[in-house]
């Protein structure tokens, strides 16, 4: 990031001096355990977070977890946001959320991965704790809220989300409401009663008010706490009480205002020169303060102010960092505008000195902006931008360039490019163009010798992956093509990035051997750029190419020699790391080696997706997906499927194996063959169609579909058009070297000359299938198709054409149709690592009722304890979350063996 998190945002504030205890709020919060969201929400002044703050110091007493975000108006980066909502939870329980954070932080993050996985995470803790987002009126970013809506929506019953704001936010309140999940602390609740007004007046601050005296301030006041308070500090020293009490009229802003220009008055010129000159700050401490004011009495002057009560607000418990009240630092502000003016320029440049030597940098931003300082501001975000690009900050970038004058962007070309590429990485085409172009025009009006080509390359690269965005592959082809000619030999980034663009075309375009090149042409810029995550990602095109060109053995190679880079740098887990994994599972599946894939599989999920690139959970879900598909396991598989359909990121690779696509095969292996139409249908596949490399996926999805029709009961043909598909897509196929896909439909066509009783064609599609798939390895692509097949090996086999490979193929397929006979009985425990007794003690209560405090304390261990079983546990079953794990257990047989075995 840009600079650090401020830790003052993750801190629950302190008790106050001088606080008035509310039990009745505090008894009324206590008992909302039932409730998942608790909204505290009043105007300003009222007291919200004293009380919360109250509250949450009995909770902590009691052993629950708190974690605490105060909001700002920055906060309405999404990135930003969840970035600190993440930092808070993991203050309340270590490690939570950093899977979720590493999807956040991905070249191209979706927030709707980032919360799956981060709600899953919540899944998994075993004990209840309470997120507080305190000031949560400031968030105005739609994607926020949204995102927030749909946490608030799926909330694990683990968290108790508190909300204080001055306004409602947008969230289903009405639908929580009549679920019973909601309780609301609103103005009303939070008002002073009389006993408590008395309490402050005469308890706290001394004043010794008879009973009416205090009914006549409470009742002018409304209870408005802010207002009381100041009116005690009004009075404190004064003669004539009764006078200023019979005056006073709390009810309005205005009286806010007044009151404290009064307490604002009654201090000594030093103090109240300090409060107005700091009053620019957010947040406050000793150097900083000496910094804008030029004293050195920061530290101290805070120290007094705090104990003087002076709407100040410590941050942590050293009493280091500070803030003002909101409604104080509002009439403050207000104030040096009309008293010092020419002043705030200079005191805002100071802060923005003090962040920047001090590591700040969003802060430095901040200042510099508020001073009007452009050119200042503009260099500090020149400066900010690396460490902005690779946080996935693009949306705090974006705010800040928008907010520079257009002229000064259009002066500095290099921010225009950063502007352009910040939308685009934030999904957001609109004003791309026009920053280009305005990038381009300076280009076009430099001196020679103005641009060494370097500007114009990153120029290209990014109308390349606009062309992308928007479907413009030949466009995209021809800008990428022209950054190659444009970027220098040894600016191997940029020219890995315009290697791997140009890849990205042609291979859309399926001419896949074209394709290769540039992306080994990518793969080794990007390794002497020392870009090893990237590499990675490389590696996952170049595999992906090879396995549909026929050549598993060259992909295994591809991972394995990822899976060396990784090892070459084991202090720092390159994201890509569990890909390699995932991959290789994917290959061992396909080669039959069901347990050996497995084991991949689990060891990428064990090493976590912040090993992982973007795309890992979408790729490691469908794998898994295919895995429990092979174990017969279809309602997990479609499960499985659902997640990474949901979790997709496409990095602007081609879509060539859609999700939908998968899913319908499943159906029509487990006789859902309607259901796989009707998606052809709403799809608009038809047999008729011209082919493209794009939908070939989906065409022989729709010819399995056909075939599949035709045993359910013969259909106008449906075996002939299936037929007539395969024989195109196999011509395509063969013509676009795409040996893996030839496999494939030699497969099929056995089987469909097989339904029209052609033995002779059948036997000779089988014959080149199996002669191409012998050298690979190929398993999967024979074995699941079921008995037909077994039933054309062995006709093969009598044929006396049958090699040790025909043998294996045909052993395979009779183990796998006898599992399939045997499914009704109870599996037994097929783990590449079992569990142990105490995981399956675990496993057993796991299925219960009982939350996780109260399993910790049947097996008379910690909750730390029982974390650690539980996520071996998760890790073994390949789950993500408890009702997985449970489900997985009970398709084993596990859970019927630990209750027998009891």
């Amino acid at each position: 990031m840009a600079g650090p998190l401020l830790e003052t945002k993750l801190h629950v504030p302190g008790p106050r001096r001088g606080l008035v205890r509310r039990p009745r709020l505090s008894d009324r919060l206590t008992q909302a355990d039932e409730q998942t969201l608790i909204l505290v929400s009043a105007p300003a002044g009222f007291g919200k977070t004293t009380v919360l703050t109250e509250w949450l110091a009995e909770a902590t007493a009691h052993g629950r977890s708190v974690a605490w975000l105060s909001l700002d108006q920055r906060d309405n980066d999404p990135t930003l946001f969840w970035t600190y909502l993440v930092a808070a939870l993991d203050k309340a329980s270590n490690g939570l959320g950093a899977k979720a954070l590493a999807t956040l932080r991905s070249p191209q993050p979706g927030i709707d991965a980032f919360l799956t996985t981060l709600i899953n995470e919540l899944q998994a803790v075993t004990d209840r704790f309470i997120l507080v987002l305190d000031d949560y009126h400031v968030m105005e970013n739609q994607d926020v809220q949204e995102g927030l809506a749909f946490l608030v929506e799926n909330l694990p019953a683990q968290l108790q989300l508190v909300i204080a704001s001055r306004a409602d936010p947008a969230l289903p309140l009405p639908r929580l409401r009549s679920r019973g999940r909601l309780l609301e602390i609103r103005a009303a609740d939070l008002r002073f009663t009389p006993e408590e007004a008395a309490a402050y007046f005469n308890g706290v601050m001394g004043l010794s008010l008879t009973a009416q005296e205090i009914a006549a301030l409470e009742g002018r006041a409304e209870g408005w706490i802010a207002a009381l308070q100041l009116a005690a500090l009004s009075m404190q020293g004064r003669e004539d009480v009764a006078g200023f009490i019979a005056g006073f009229a709390g009810d309005d802003r205005y009286i806010f205002d007044y009151l404290a220009e009064e307490v604002l008055q009654r201090q000594n010129d030093d103090v109240r020169n300090f409060l107005l000159q700091t009053s620019i700050l957010n947040r406050l401490n000793g150097p900083l303060c000496d910094a804008v004011t030029g004293q050195n009495t920061g530290k101290a002057m805070l120290e007094s102010i705090d104990r003087g009560n002076l709407f100040v607000v410590p941050l942590d418990d050293r009493r280091w960092w500070y803030r003002y009240h909101h409604l104080f630092a509002d009439v403050l502000r207000a104030r040096l505008m009309d008293e010092q003016p020419v002043r705030i320029s200079e005191l805002h440049k100071r802060a923005s000195l003090w962040h920047e030597r001090n590591g700040n940098i969003p802060e430095a931003i901040h200042h510099s902006m508020a001073g009007k300082d452009f050119e200042r501001t503009a260099d500090l975000i020149e400066l900010a931008i690396p460490a902005m690009r690779k946080d996935r900050q693009e949306a705090t970038l974006s705010r800040w360039l928008q907010a520079l004058p257009g002229e000064l962007i259009q002066a500095r070309p290099g921010l225009g490019v950063a502007y352009a590429g910040a939308l685009l990485a934030s999904g957001e085409l609109t004003g791309v163009d026009a920053r280009l172009k305005e990038a381009e025009q300076w280009v076009s009006t430099t001196a020679e010798g103005g641009d060494d080509g370097n500007l114009t390359g990153s120029i290209a690269i990014y109308r390349a992956a606009q062309a992308l965005a928007v479907g413009d592959t030949a466009g995209a082809m021809t800008h990428a093509t022209t950054a190659l000619g444009l970027v220098g030999k040894d600016d191997h980034l940029e020219r890995g990035a315009a290697s791997g663009l140009l890849a990205i075309g042609h291979w859309t375009n399926g001419e896949l051997g074209v394709a290769y090149g540039l992306w080994s042409d990518s793969y080794s810029n990007l390794e002497r750029a020392g870009h090893h995550s990237d590499m990675l990602g490389c590696s996952i095109a170049l595999a992906d190419i090879r396995i549909t060109q026929g050549r598993l053995g060259d992909a295994m190679a591809i991972y394995e020699r990822g899976l060396k880079i990784a090892g070459r740098h084991p202090a720092q887990m390159l994201r890509g790391t569990a890909d390699m994994h995932v991959g290789m599972g994917m290959l061992l599946l396909e080669r039959g080696e069901l347990e050996a894939a497995r084991q991949h599989l689990l060891t990428s999920q064990k090493l976590g997706e912040d090993a992982g690139l973007p795309q890992n959970p979408y790729r490691s879900r469908v794998a898994m997906a295919q895995v429990l598909q092979a174990e017969g396991e279809v309602g997990g598989a479609l499960e499985q499927l659902a997640e990474a359909e949901r979790l997709y990121v496409g990095d602007f690779f081609p879509e060539v194996h859609p999700v939908a696509a998968m899913r319908a095969r499943m159906w029509i292996s487990h006789g859902r063959t309607s259901d796989a139409l009707r998606w052809a249908r709403e799809r608009g596949i038809s047999a008729e169609d011209e082919l493209s490399y794009l939908k070939e996926f989906e065409h022989i999805t729709l010819a399995r579909a056909l075939l599949a029709q035709h045993k359910a009961g013969p259909s106008e043909d449906s075996v002939g058009q299936a037929t007539a598909l395969l024989d195109r897509l196999l011509r395509a196929a063969e013509e676009g070297g795409r040996t893996g896909t030839v496999v494939e439909l030699l497969v099929l066509m056995a089987l469909a000359h097989q339904k029209e009783a052609d033995d002779g064609g059948a036997l000779a599609a089988l014959q080149r299938a199996v002669a191409l798939a012998e050298p690979e390895g190929y398993v999967s692509w024979f074995v699941d198709e079921g008995e037909a097949m077994a039933n054309l090996l062995e006709a093969l086999k009598k044929q006396g054409s049958a090699s040790d490979y025909v043998n294996r193929l045909l052993e395979s397929s009779r183990t796998k149709t006898r599992s399939t006979r045997d499914r009704s009985t109870p599996a037994p425990q097929r783990l590449v690592e079992p569990l142990s007794e105490r995981e399956l003690q675990v496993l057993r209560l796991l299925s219960s009722e009982l939350d996780g405090p109260d399993i910790a304390r049947e097996l008379l261990v910690s909750l730390n304890t029982l974390r650690t079983h539980t996520k071996n546990i998760y890790a073994k079953l390949g789950a993500n979350n408890r009702r997985s794990a449970v489900r997985r257990a009970e398709e084993l047989g596990l859970l019927s063996r630990s209750r027998d075995e009891r």
